[in-house]
């Protein structure tokens, strides 16, 4: 195994997966909530960072979907006043299509990694996800790993540390204060990605289970009530990530789900692997 993060050894158990909460998505198949028992493995403390996708790069070569493409998505929050015009994404216009943004220039040609070697890759699609598990000699976890995980041992509650967003008025992960998509507070201290070890971690030890990030996991995105390898056009995708925000993607709950297509890369999906 070539992975060098800390992988946390996971007993097996039964936990409930999914929710009814009324704040939360039908649409995404969030529910209904049901018993599922998860056999034991191990799965990241954090997201792959970008020292990791690197040194994985550096080995095999590996050229991302981004950088054949040419292109990825970028929020445009995060670009330079001066930055030329750019195609936005007609029914989320805070998304452009920036040539020459892939995971080592996150913000396109004129952007580096400087000060982020241990914030999480972006750009990465699930191919690309898929491609470092391999040769790490780990896997992505599935989607009922994934939140049996980030619960952290807690019976459906709404996030990896309880019910309360910010309990004490202490911010507990990265995602988006103020109005989106115009003002950012940053509250919570970051505007991009954090470090993957930001914050606390929950029961279970793992960072950032709500926010920074999307992660990828193993399945086809398929009905919540019968989760597993299936097929379809989209990837499960988990966690939220640094842009949700309450008045249009309260997707950092910890049942929350999305999904994206396989070959897709953007500013604000990385991943966690797991192994067992």
């Amino acid at each position: 195994m070539r992975y060098q993060g800390t992988l946390i050894d996971l007993d097996a158990g039964v936990f409930l997966m999914g929710t009814e909460d009324p704040g939360g998505f039908p649409g995404d198949r969030e529910g209904p909530v049901r018993e599922m028992r998860i056999e034991p493995f191990a799965i990241a403390a954090h997201a792959v960072s970008n020292q990791q996708f690197a040194a994985f790069v550096e080995a095999t070569g590996h050229v991302t979907r981004a950088e054949r493409f040419g292109t990825s998505f970028v929020f445009a929050g995060l670009l330079p006043d001066e930055f030329p015009p750019t195609r936005a994404v007609a029914q989320a216009p805070w998304w452009r299509q920036v040539e020459g943004a892939d995971w080592r220039r996150p913000e396109g040609p004129d952007s580096s990694l400087d000060g982020r070697a241990d914030h999480p890759v972006v750009h990465v699609s699930w191919i690309d996800a898929r491609a470092y598990c391999r040769w790490a000699g780990v896997r992505l976890p599935t989607e009922p790993e994934w939140e049996f995980a980030a619960r952290g041992g807690l019976v459906q509650k709404r996030y990896p540390w309880g019910d309360e967003l910010t309990p004490g008025g202490e911010h507990r992960c990265n995602i988006w204060q103020g109005t989106f998509p115009s003002e950012n507070t940053l509250e919570d201290g970051y505007l991009g990605t954090a470090p993957v070890d930001a914050f606390g971690p929950n029961g279970f030890g793992l960072h950032n289970g709500s926010g920074n990030v999307w992660e990828w996991c193993a399945d086809w995105f398929e009905p919540a009530a019968a989760p597993g390898p299936g097929t379809g056009r989209g990837k499960v995708i988990r966690g939220g990530s640094y842009l949700c925000h309450h008045s249009y993607c309260n997707r950092y709950r910890v049942a929350a789900r999305s999904r994206n297509t396989p070959d897709t890369s953007t500013g604000h999906m990385g991943f966690r692997v797991a192994a067992g």
